[in-house]
């Protein structure tokens, strides 16, 4: 790299600078403190680890987009962080091991060998909450309603819309199919990608199989939308016990969340299978129309801990705290003047000095030759009658 482009950043490599690094850290202490107030408590995992427990359960995608270093203690192969999510199931199967409920959350930054998208940073600061021991919808209940509530404690005021479904409706899809490994992962793909006419090629030139197999495989990308996407899989899948719970969970579930937040639009998807490796039920995401990317997203995942000795029950959500704090627009930063002091130690200086700070004051002692900037407002603290006053500049 030349000297003179030495003070450039890594593509996708983002720095905060003055307002927003306080506008970001003041919100994150905002969102601890919602967080808090909900009973979960803070963990902070290390930056790297074992490349092993970073990607125990969570398939290959997380592995292309680890970052990988040698330890030169051990000699052991570490990873950077891309998820805080393993590490966090990680504690409470092994570090903590809570007898009941757990429930954990987090804040702290990420790396990513590649984007989300186009537009993303590589080194997000994901924040998030994990509910860990309990298996029934009211886990689910939970961390969506918290899911929505950081998004209300960041300012994000815009129509919000909950789009919801359930990886368990294309595992049972796939068992009732009888599809080989390698139709299933072309299936898979083309659903990711909603690319409606492939599947329909797909589907027709399937060999095995009965015509209600085929017209499953024709209808599950394209059930998505309001309520009434659940009523045609029932006509669909209904008589499939497995399936039908699965319907039934997701109307259920949505229904509770709208009871609490009625001005919440419910959208359904059954074909999302955003991490079908890693999730093991419901998956939800947030969603307003000015921006094209989730806001933040989540779901159950009740397999992560068992590579860790201890499988339980899991939900929980994530997001971008930048992400969130650039959407809702700057936060009004609390009003403080700044007090600036002399330079020097001159007799009860800096009694007066750490008198203020105490009680909250900003106080700047300005450097020997420093001088005030035409920029620069506030008050000064000068020698008046044998005392230290504050006085407007």
């Amino acid at each position: 790299m030349a000297l003179a482009d030495r003070w450039l950043l890594p593509d996708g490599i983002m720095e905060l600078l003055p307002p927003q690094a306080r506008q970001v850290e003041l919100m994150r202490r905002k969102v601890l403190d919602l967080y808090h107030r909900w009973g979960y408590e803070l963990v902070m995992p290390p930056i790297a680890e074992h490349l092993e427990s970073l990607l125990t359960g969570v398939g290959h995608d997380l592995d292309l987009n680890t970052f990988k270093v040698t330890d030169q203690v051990s000699g052991h192969t570490l990873g950077v962080r891309a998820d805080m999510t393993p590490q966090v199931a990680r504690i409470d199967a092994h570090r903590l091991r809570t007898e009941g409920p757990s429930r954990l959350c987090y804040c702290g930054s990420v790396l990513h060998t590649h984007p989300a998208n186009m537009l993303a940073s590589r080194n997000p600061l994901q924040l998030g909450a994990e509910l860990y021991g309990h298996a029934g919808s009211d886990s689910d209940v939970e961390v969506i309603s918290m899911m929505l509530e950081t998004l209300r404690e960041v300012g994000l005021e815009a129509t919000i819309s909950l789009d919801l479904g359930h990886v368990g409706i294309f595992s049972r899809l796939m068992e009732l199919c009888q599809l080989t490994a390698e139709q299933q992962a072309d299936y898979q793909d083309m659903l990711q990608r909603k690319a409606l006419p492939e599947v329909d090629r797909f589907v027709a030139g399937i060999d095995s199989g009965s015509e209600q197999t085929r017209e499953w495989l024709r209808e599950l990308p394209r059930l998505n939308g309001s309520e009434a996407v659940l009523e045609r899989a029932g006509q669909l899948f209904g008589h499939d016990a497995a399936l039908a719970e699965a319907i039934r969970y997701l109307g259920d579930l949505a229904a509770r969340v709208q009871a609490r937040y009625p001005e919440v639009e419910a959208y359904f998807d059954l074909s999302e299978l955003r991490g079908y490796h890693y999730h093991t039920g419901v998956v939800f995401a947030a969603y307003t129309p000015e921006y094209g990317q989730a806001l933040a997203k989540g779901g159950r995942y009740d397999n992560i801990g068992e590579d860790f000795g201890r499988a339980r029950p899991a939900t929980g959500f994530s997001a971008d705290l930048k992400t969130l704090l650039d959407l809702a627009g700057c936060l009004e930063l609390p009003s403080e003047s700044v007090i600036f002091a002399p330079a020097g130690d001159a007799e009860g200086l800096q009694a007066a000095i750490a008198a203020l700070r105490s009680a909250g004051e900003r106080v700047v002692q300005q450097l020997d030759g420093e001088t005030i900037s035409n920029g620069q407002t506030g008050r000064h603290l000068v020698a008046e009658a044998g005392a230290w006053v504050v006085k407007d500049l």
